[in-house]
């Protein structure tokens, strides 16, 4: 699981903390739990005032679209006990919003990621799609942020 906090000011982004929770093979239940620890851990930490998670896409296997949803509950469940707002975009509205276009591959992500934040070495492909995650809430918020309604 890829984790990102990315400060923005204006035109801005700047690479603050990321990186990949390996979760191993324990059985679900203390997987789930490391995941809402650490994420509580790095909320405590940054002191967010703002979160996003990538939308549930379809998957073929049922089975890992399941313990998907559960890792991305307990990532969520830890946001919302700190009330920290949380948004969810789709994977083609984070490609549009970090590549231009909606059906980036992962090496296009890699490459923006990188640029936009200033990263000195590659993301790993889970941490890039955090951080664009990340990116795309960014982009999101600024007009709020200057006062301008949509």
């Amino acid at each position: 699981m890829g984790y990102a906090i990315v400060d923005f000011s204006g035109q801005k982004f700047t690479h603050v903390y990321s990186g990949c929770l390996e979760l191993g093979r324990a059985a679900m239940a203390p997987r789930l739990g490391r995941i809402y620890q650490e994420v509580s851990d790095m909320i405590e930490r940054f002191k967010p005032n703002a979160a996003a998670v990538e939308s549930v896409f379809v998957q073929k296997n049922v089975s890992t679209a399941i313990k998907l949803g559960q890792a991305r509950g307990a990532a969520i469940a830890a946001m919302a006990c700190q009330n920290i707002p949380v948004a969810e975009y789709a994977p083609a509205k984070i490609k549009l919003a970090v590549c231009g276009g909606g059906r980036a591959d992962k090496n296009q992500i890699n490459f923006m990621v990188k640029r936009i934040v200033a990263l000195r070495e590659d993301p790993q492909e889970d941490q890039a799609d955090a951080i664009a995650v990340a990116v795309c809430h960014g982009f999101h918020l600024r007009p709020a942020s200057l006062g301008i309604v949509r």
